[in-house]
């Protein structure tokens, strides 16, 4: 008997009542797997100051990982697939999912680089959700295009899936009813 599938569920929702957690439950519903999620909401995301880098970079040079600052990299390097759940803000997603992602990409061990300096993955995830609604029409080009590039770029993810949900917060259109719609559409095509 094989090991059972982790799904490492980045939620970067910051309402209590997130159509975007809603919509990206319904997929986890899907996922068959043991669900691993990280609420950042609830964890100490912090930036890394000048401190932080100079200790970072001296432990990646001796390949030492074993540092608490590396769990949140180690946990997104060995999950089997990756769903993030993040609204659309300022033609983006919340800075905690930017903070989480400096956090997490560290060298040895969600990437490396070649020798003519390109990087190439180390991550064992196949696949990469990015579920997200916006309030009006959204436009992918800093957020969804961004996290492509870096899951099949940087952290060697060969496939991403943008599940979207929008209009949500335009008169006339009803939020409640596209929200529904999009978790159907997911329980019976995905």
């Amino acid at each position: 008997m094989g090991k059972e599938k982790t799904v490492l569920y980045i939620n970067a929702c910051v309402r209590s009542e997130s159509r975007t957690e809603r919509i990206a439950k319904a997929l986890l519903g899907k996922s068959g797997g043991i669900i691993d999620e990280v609420k950042l909401t609830e964890i100490d995301l912090q930036p890394l100051t000048e401190e932080k880098l100079r200790k970072r970079t001296q432990l990646i040079e001796e390949r030492d990982y074993s540092d608490k600052m590396f769990d949140l990299a180690k946990q997104f390097q060995k999950a089997d697939e990756i769903v993030i759940s993040a609204p659309y803000w300022d033609f983006s997603f919340p800075a905690l999912l930017k903070l989480y992602l400096e956090n997490i990409y560290v060298t040895g061990l969600v990437s490396e680089y070649t020798e003519t300096g390109e990087p190439h993955g180390l991550c064992s995830a196949k696949k990469l959700f990015f579920v997200t609604t916006a309030g009006g029409t959204y436009l992918p080009d800093f957020s969804y295009t961004y996290l492509r590039f870096l899951a099949q770029t940087c952290f060697g993810i060969p496939e991403t899936e943008l599940i979207k949900a929008e209009m949500l917060d335009i008169d006339g259109f009803d939020a409640v009813a596209i929200t529904e719609a999009k978790i159907e559409e997911i329980q019976n095509n995905i």
